[in-house]
């Protein structure tokens, strides 16, 4: 079975060991379309060639880079001439251009295709992506769903063909693994993500101002809200113990995770978005990091066991589990312990692959 996978999101390092896992199975011949890079409100994260072995990966360019529902391929329909898959896994939303422009080469070559979505709130869009929108869903064979929410989104409006609830991509539990060697002193709270106003780190920021002892924060991402809560943490006196640190290649991200003791996910909900998963999860509850979420969105039932929650928005609250995680050793690993469970039984590589290329093979039937 030949297939053909277009994935913005793949220039990540990491997110490539999906790739490897599908191509180690034997019915399946995969081939990857990525951009040279991907420009979005934190910044340009270039292409990270990690994880390469067993398939192919194109490096195509990018028209409207940074424009999430106007970019596309434009060398896309010669690549699919030339490679006559089966299967077109267009890694996108069904209202952006790229997916209109892939889902019409791939009927052009008589491929099967499918789109994959996050997309957890009911929104409207304007024309023409409305209208786009609306033939994707009429055209497309098959549909992979990030959560629940997200597929009861989409039948909400109108799609009624086969689908799959499936994350978008699994965690390495033999590279995000848990720390062996002893700690140093101090607390170490960490957050990982874009710096905007939805993700709530001023929340964070406002729980840690209050806490006593020696701790520290540490916060990687970009994104136009720093200088702001740079400013927040010189207001609050605790200039000195927030670090920001800016982008961090994908391949650092399980050294970093296993420095902390705590990750802290302080997502608020807005209009028109609420966290649709929150990947750093579960990468940190491979490491056996426990993970204090707020209740926006899919977060409480991804980190289920392995950490705590608080009502978003509220510093008092996070300053709570923060204080309980602080004075007890015991509770940290237990629900260190339970997230690397839940992570192993639920969010690996291999069963994402598994469940993916199980699609596929539904496909062709």
């Amino acid at each position: 079975m030949r297939v053909l996978m277009i994935s913005k999101a793949c220039v990540v390092g990491t997110y490539q060991r999906k790739l490897e896992e599908l191509a180690r199975l034997p019915d399946i011949d995969l081939t990857v379309i990525v951009p040279p890079s991907w420009r979005d409100a934190s910044g340009e994260l270039r292409l990270e060639r990690v994880h390469t072995q067993g398939y192919r990966m194109l490096v195509e360019p990018l028209r409207f880079n940074g424009n999430f529902h106007l970019h596309y391929y434009p060398t896309a329909w010669r690549r699919l001439r030339e490679l006559r898959p089966d299967v077109v896994h267009i890694d996108e939303e069904p209202y952006n251009l790229a997916t209109w422009h892939l889902l019409l080469a791939a009927k052009r070559v008589g491929a099967k295709s499918l789109f994959f979505s996050w997309q957890n709130i009911r929104r409207d869009y304007p024309i023409p992506f409305s209208w786009g929108e609306r033939w994707t869903l009429r055209n497309v064979d098959y549909a992979i769903m990030g959560t629940q929410s997200a597929a009861d989104v989409w039948t909400q409006k109108g799609y009624r063909g086969r689908l799959a609830v499936i994350q978008q991509f699994g965690v390495d539990p033999e590279f995000f693994t848990p720390e062996t060697r002893p700690r140093s002193s101090g607390f170490v709270i960490g957050y990982v993500g874009r710096l905007v106003p939805e993700k709530g780190i001023d929340t964070l920021i406002r729980a840690a101002a209050t806490l006593n002892g020696a701790w520290r924060v540490e916060i990687i991402g970009q994104g136009p809200e720093r200088a702001a809560l740079e400013r927040l943490a010189r207001s609050l006196n605790i200039a000195d113990r927030v670090a920001f640190s800016g982008q961090v290649a994908s391949t650092r991200m399980p050294a970093f995770l296993r420095g902390l003791d705590v990750l802290v996910i302080p997502s608020r909900t807005r209009p028109n978005w609420k966290e649709q998963f929150g990947r750093v999860i579960v990468e940190a509850m491979s490491c056996a990091v426990p993970v204090v979420g707020s209740d926006s969105g899919a977060i409480p039932g991804v980190i289920g066991e392995g950490g705590l929650i608080f009502p978003e928005g509220d510093s008092a609250a996070l300053a709570d589990h923060l204080r309980a995680l602080m004075r007890d050793e015991a509770l940290r690993h237990s629900l260190g312990e339970a997230g690397r469970a839940q992570v192993i039984n639920c969010y690996t590589i291999d069963q994402v692959a598994a469940q993916t290329a199980q699609v596929y093979r539904a496909m062709i039937g």
